[in-house]
Order: structure tokens, then C-alpha cells, then sequence
């Protein structure tokens, strides 16, 4: 049974206060959220707060609609996103909205515009998101620690302007930062009503008085106040009592907890499934055929392996491939199935895909047509984009986790080894930084110990095609035992036309970036790859000098030793001869 330790819970206490001070109108807005359950541990705990610039009538709306969008937007992004993704997103979405508001004016200072700050508590990290000159700031000690840089630009000591702010352009850039959290942090967000007339000193003395939190940001509203502030003041406060040690059954909804399923008998039942015949068994797991007792669907089921049922780990991972199968939408994606009555135990249960796995189809096709190769490996992409699209690395694509079905369409499956950047974000201790996926097709960055990456799924795929079109790996066995930088350097990729005629140049220049073994020259895109796998590149055309070492290694070092064998000779020859 998946059992975890029990763990403390993100929980914090807030305090807030506003006003429009010697203003008719308050222009500022904030606001907190604060979940339970799935979505604490998935999302965090969010505040934001905005200030709409003066000059406009509707600055208010702006301030008030940036804090709610967000506040509500950021909640329905994907729980596979990372907080940076979710939250600029969002923001992005917000600003692109006031944005067009503000144009039906044409004029900045009577337009939909605001600054713009938040903080989203996950985990054990704050992620901080900034636009304009409202400020967060962090308690350290005794003093008061600026975290935001104001967006302003001064033209005087009298005159300044806000240089970046929600709703002036189609765009926005927006200042991201991340910290370490601690029980016991103290967080502050203020508009400049607040912090333009208080010092950081006399606000760290407010924050340490001891007060109650909703109180504190009363009393630095009133000293703002006092200090001849003539703006609009706001102040939220967010203090640290713990932090998340979330476990598998927080991440994945409480499925972690289910014991393990005990294998069937075949023919029988479980839980409202009636097994047909078993499809495949590893040591890992065992696949049957099985059919929906209340809807006749055919599906296939997943039961995890008596060996390995003991490990925490492992079953975490089991438990997780629903997760990503629920999460994930494409033709060219495993889809997960419905349960006909509440499961009782952990096991898989998804669509039926008949057909056979890649690795077949490749046995059975040895020498297919480069179009067929292109058809084939735009719907695995396809399939790999919808991952990526979600934050998620798949982290061990190869022929056996790949299916055709009868009709032609092309699946990926096998949702084991996926790495979601969201998840990893909230509960980084479940990251072991295994090497999970098959060795020949694994990029060579994963055994320096760097985290599986897009690019390394676009390295994968590139092995695949390569395999595909000419029966080999692009780098036979030696990608797995180097596992240095030196020895890595040291890899040669063998091209793919001087072992088979049936690959262009060009194909092979696409081929040779897709499976580089330095990252950052790979594909920007999996897109890219495939363009390049159907119009030729000129960069990869064939008036482009390659080095016989590059064309052909083999042939090349057999060219040297002969040289050198030669030379050999004649040398000994001239020894002995002069002797």
C-alpha cells in the first residue's frame, strides 16, 4: 500500500487594509485566495494587489479587474503548469483585455491602466510577479528587504512616470523572481500611497510590534496618512506559519493511497471489469483486455508487478500515469478510461488501442518509404507537443511505447517515467533524478544528471527516426556509457546516408541537429524538425562541404590506419634497409 508520512500543510495568516486617504475615490484594489485541499498543494496561495494611475476615470476598474482576474484565472490554469507559466499567462491574458480598452480611448492617461504586483505562496517557494511601482517586500531581521524594483522614470525631483504598467501595450514585460521559504517569513505588498511616505525602517518597526496582521497594515495606512500622504494607501500582509512537505496522496488527488490491486484471474472480474485475456507482462506491470460490465467498451487494464508493489516509489509513479492521462488531450495520446464503480484498489484502466507497438511495425517494415517515416513520426510529435504544451517531459519515448493502431493513427503510451514541472515544483523531494527511460534512446544531458527536458524528448524522437529509416542508432550504444562532458564531446554521429541511399542529405542534416548531443543545438521546436524533414534546408544541402570524419567515421579511421600502416612500413623499411 502507497503509504506516506504524514506532513504539515502550506498555512499562513493574512492581514490587509485600504483606503482612499484624502482621495474621493479608491483606485487601488487587492485581494487574497487562500485554498484548501488539491489546489493548495497544486496552485499555492496567491495575493495581489494594484494601483490605477490617477489621471484616469476608469483606473479603478483597471486595478479591480487585473487583481480578480488573476486571482481567478490563475486557479483554472493547468495543475501540470509551474507557477511562472500559470501566473504570466494570466497576467499576459489581463493585459492583452485592458489593453484593448485603453485603445478605444487613445489616450494612456484616461485608459484601463494599473500596476500591477503578486506573490504566490507553493511549496517551499515564493514566486514574485511585478509590473509598475506598487512594492513587495520581505521581513529579514529587523529591516525591510525591497524585493520589486519600481518601474518608474524621473524627470525631476518633482516629475516622474510610470515606465511599465498593465494596459499600455499589447504586450507586458513582466518581473519574475523566485525565494526560499521559511516558517515565520513575513511578506508585505503596498501601493505607493503607502511606501512613498513611510521609510523602511518605520514600517519594519510596525511589522515587529507584534500586532495582529489586519491591525499592522491599519497602523502603516494611518502613519502613511500622518507622513502627508495624498494618494491612495493599501497594504496586504502575508506571514509563513508552515511549510508544505506534500506527499504522493496530496499530489494525485488521493489516489496515491489506494493499496495495490492483486492480479486477476483470467477469465474473471474486478471491479466492475470483465478480463478477457492478458495483452502483455514486464517486470514491472501486466496488461490485460478487459471489458466495461456496464458499457460493453473494451479497454485495457494495468496492474502493477508483484515484484516492486512494495515500493513507494514505484507505486507513486503507477498512480501518476492517470494523472497525466486525465490531464492531457490528443488523438495522439493514450486516453484514460471511466471506472464503472468507485476503484477499491490502484490500477489503470484505459482505451484499448488495437493494433501493434512501433517496435513491431518496424520489424515488419524494414525498409519503409521516407513519406510513410514523415507520417509517422508527425503524429508521435503531435502527441509529444500536447505533453509539452502541459509542462510535461515524457522521458522515455521509443518504439515499444508507441502504438499504431488498425486505422493508422499513432499513439503514445506508457505515462511512467513523465516528469511535470508543476508537480516537481510542489513536492521537489519526489524528484529522484532517476535516469527512467530507455538508454539508446535517452538524450545524453540526462547522464550528466540534468533533468529531462523538451529537447530531450525531440532527441528521442530523433533516435526513433533514425532508427526507423535505416535500422540503427545514430550513435549505437556509446550515448549511454558517456557519461561525462569529455566523453560526450567525444561522440560522433554516424550520417544516415552513408548507411543507407534512401536518406537525402538534407534528411540527414535534420536528423544529425534532432539528436545532437548538446541541447541548446537541437531544434528551438519540434515543429521545425518536421519541416525540415519535409522541405530541404539549404543549410543541409549537399554543395555544403562535410568532412569524410562526419560523413563516415568508420570509413575514415580505416582510411588513417591505413595511412598510417603505409607509413609504418616504409619507415621500417628504410630502418632495416639502411642497417
Amino acid at each position: 500500500m502507497l503509504m506516506q508520512v504524514r506532513h504539515t500543510t502550506l498555512s499562513v495568516e493574512t492581514g490587509q487594509h485600504s483606503s482612499a486617504g484624502r482621495k474621493a475615490l479608491n483606485q487601488d484594489f487587492h485581494g487574497a485566495m487562500v485554498p484548501d485541499g488539491p489546489a493548495l498543494v497544486h496552485k499555492g496561495i496567491a495575493l495581489a494587489v494594484a494601483d490605477g494611475i490617477s489621471s484616469s476615470p476608469v483606473a479603478h476598474v483597471a486595478a479591480e479587474t487585473a487583481v480578480k482576474s488573476f486571482l481567478s484565472d490563475y486557479y483554472c490554469t493547468s495543475e501540470a503548469w509551474t507557477v511562472k507559466t500559470s501566473a504570466v499567462r494570466v497576467i499576459s491574458a489581463a493585459n492583452s483585455w485592458l489593453f484593448s480598452q485603453t485603445k478605444q480611448v487613445d489616450d494612456l492617461d484616461r485608459g484601463h491602466v494599473c500596476t500591477f504586483s503578486a506573490l504566490v505562496l507553493k511549496g517551499r517557494k515564493a514566486h514574485l510577479f511585478h509590473v509598475g511601482d506598487s512594492r513587495i517586500w520581505r521581513l529579514s531581521g529587523q529591516s525591510l528587504e525591497q524585493l520589486t524594483e519600481d518601474h518608474t522614470v524621473r524627470i525631476s525631483e518633482q516629475e516622474s512616470y510610470l515606465g511599465r504598467a498593465l494596459g499600455v501595450g499589447q504586450s507586458v514585460d513582466i518581473d519574475y523572481a523566485v525565494f526560499d521559504l521559511h516558517p515565520g517569513d513575513l511578506f508585505v505588498l503596498t501601493t505607493d500611497g503607502v511606501h512613498g511616505f513611510l521609510r523602511a525602517k518605520d514600517m519594519a518597526d510596525a511589522l515587529l510590534a507584534g500586532e495582529a496582521l489586519d491591525q499592522t497594515a491599519r497602523t502603516l495606512v494611518e502613519k502613511a496618512l500622518a507622513a502627508g500622504s495624498n494618494d491612495n494607501l493599501t497594504v496586504q500582509i502575508v506571514r509563513v506559519i508552515d511549510i508544505a512537505e506534500p506527499g504522493a496522496d496530496d499530489l494525485l488527488n488521493g489516489e496515491g493511497t489506494l493499496p495495490p490491486a492483486p492480479l486477476p484471474k483470467v477469465p474473471g472480474t474486478h471491479e466492475g471489469f470483465r478480463l478477457m485475456r492478458g495483452l502483455h507482462a514486464t517486470s514491472r506491470s501486466h496488461i490485460y483486455l478487459a471489458e466495461n460490465e456496464e458499457t460493453g467498451e473494451p479497454v485495457a487494464l494495468k496492474f502493477p508487478s508483484l515484484d516492486l508493489r512494495g515500493e513507494e516509489d514505484y507505486l507513486r509513479r503507477f498512480a501518476l500515469e492517470e494523472w497525466v492521462a486525465r490531464r492531457i488531450s490528443s488523438p495522439h495520446v493514450l486516453k484514460a478510461s471511466t471506472y464503472p464503480q468507485g476503484r477499491q484498489t490502484l490500477f489503470l484502466a484505459t482505451e484499448f488501442v488495437e493494433g501493434q507497438t512501433l517496435r513491431q511495425w518496424m520489424i515488419d517494415n524494414p525498409h519503409p518509404s521516407l513519406e510513410t517515416v514523415r507520417g509517422i513520426l508527425e503524429q508521435v510529435a503531435r502527441g509529444l507537443m500536447a505533453f509539452h504544451r502541459k509542462e510535461m517531459v515524457h522521458q522515455d519515448l521509443r518504439p515499444e511505447n508507441i502504438m499504431i493502431d488498425t486505422s493508422g493513427t499513432v499513439k503514445i503510451i506508457d505515462f511512467g517515467s513523465v516528469r511535470i514541472s508543476g508537480v516537481m515544483e510542489a513536492a521537489p523531494s519526489l524528484d529522484k533524478g532517476e535516469i527512467l527511460g530507455t538508454h539508446q534512446y535517452t538524450a545524453p544531458e540526462v547522464f550528466l544528471g540534468y533533468l529531462g527536458t523538451d529537447y530531450s524528448d525531440q532527441f528521442s524522437l530523433g533516435v526513433i527516426a533514425y532508427e526507423m529509416l535505416t535500422g540503427r542508432l545514430p550513435y549505437g550504444a556509446a550515448v549511454a556509457r558517456a557519461t561525462s562532458e569529455r566523453a560526450q564531446a567525444a561522440l560522433r554521429y554516424r550520417s544516415a546516408t552513408a548507411v543507407t541511399e534512401r536518406v537525402p542529405d538534407w534528411v540527414d542534416g535534420a536528423l544529425c541537429r534532432a539528436v545532437h548531443p548538446v541541447p541548446g543545438k537541437r531544434y528551438e521546436a519540434l515543429s521545425a524538425f518536421l519541416e525540415d524533414l519535409r522541405r530541404p534546408n539549404p543549410a543541409f544541402s549537399s554543395d555544403r562541404f562535410v568532412p569524410l570524419a562526419e560523413r563516415d567515421p568508420v570509413r575514415f579511421w580505416q582510411i588513417v590506419s591505413a595511412v598510417l600502416a603505409v607509413l609504418c612500413a616504409i619507415l621500417l623499411f628504410q630502418l632495416f634497409g639502411n642497417s
